[in-house]
């Protein structure tokens, strides 16, 4: 069977269906550190398990989920550029209204 995509579609291979191979890389990335960083603090099984889900859980459903629709390795880079080039200035013309004229 063969589907035909327009040119304007862009066109990603996600992991399950519905996560991108980037943002499950980025996941399991986190989660390793996070799992080492459970491990280095805390000795109760069950505390470590809690806290580990505790921590990662809120991190899996943003990458899932994005923000706006958005990957959440596209929201990492626009905050990058945002403090990167902080010095943006809104430029607010004001109008000069003169009442006393005729």
């Amino acid at each position: 069977m063969h589907f035909i995509f327009p040119k304007n579609y862009n066109f990603k291979p996600k992991l399950l269906g519905f996560i991108e191979y980037s943002t499950a890389i980025l996941d399991v990335i986190i989660g390793v550190i996070l799992y080492f960083l459970v491990n280095l603090f805390f000795n109760s099984i069950n505390l470590k398990i809690y806290v580990f889900i505790s921590l990662f859980f809120p991190i899996l459903l943003i990458s899932i989920l994005g923000v706006n629709k958005e990957s959440i390795i596209s929201v990492f880079i626009y905050i990058f550029k945002f403090f990167k080039n902080q010095n943006i200035y809104l430029y607010n013309k004001q109008s000069k209204i003169n009442l006393n004229s005729k």
